[in-house]
């Protein structure tokens, strides 16, 4: 008895989850958090009377062990380094990090991912990743200040 009752919600759910009411109502989650450094001083610019962006590159670090070595402490240390192109469009946070972010700074940003395409000088397409900021944390040796 209890099998069938839990069958037919089983049933009910997943007949009420196809319909394409469900769709439109369904959530999902975009979400970036990187810890790094900055790899140039931020630009602002602005496009066809658009409103501004400011844009920076930051650096975020793997490191791993490689070779015999993997489960000690032995063995050769590798490291990966991997650029991201990170805009900000938010008015306040866009200003702030215009002013205060600098080449070097420890930052962690929080934002979305964004994939976008555009021409370049050679008139070639090219695609880039953008992670759009919503939040900056600055991070130093003794203070830490969100804005």
């Amino acid at each position: 008895m209890l099998r069938s009752a839990s069958a037919q919600v089983l049933r009910q759910f997943v007949r009420h989850r196809s319909t394409d009411m469900s769709l439109i109502l369904e959530r999902s989650i975009n979400r970036v958090q990187l810890l790094g450094r900055v790899g140039q001083d931020p630009v602002m610019r602005q496009v066809d009377g658009r409103n501004p962006v400011t844009i920076f590159s930051m650096a975020t670090n793997e490191m791993w062990r490689s070779g015999e070595g993997e489960t000690s402490h032995t063995g050769d240390v590798s490291q990966k380094t991997t650029w991201h192109r990170i805009s900000v469009f938010k008015p306040g946070l866009r200003d702030v990090a215009y002013q205060y972010v600098k080449k070097g700074s420890r930052v962690l940003v929080e934002g979305k991912l964004d994939y976008g395409e555009y021409v370049d000088k050679n008139n070639v397409r090219r695609q880039a990743t953008t992670i759009i900021a919503d939040n900056i944390v600055f991070l130093s040796d003794n203070v830490r200040e969100r804005v």
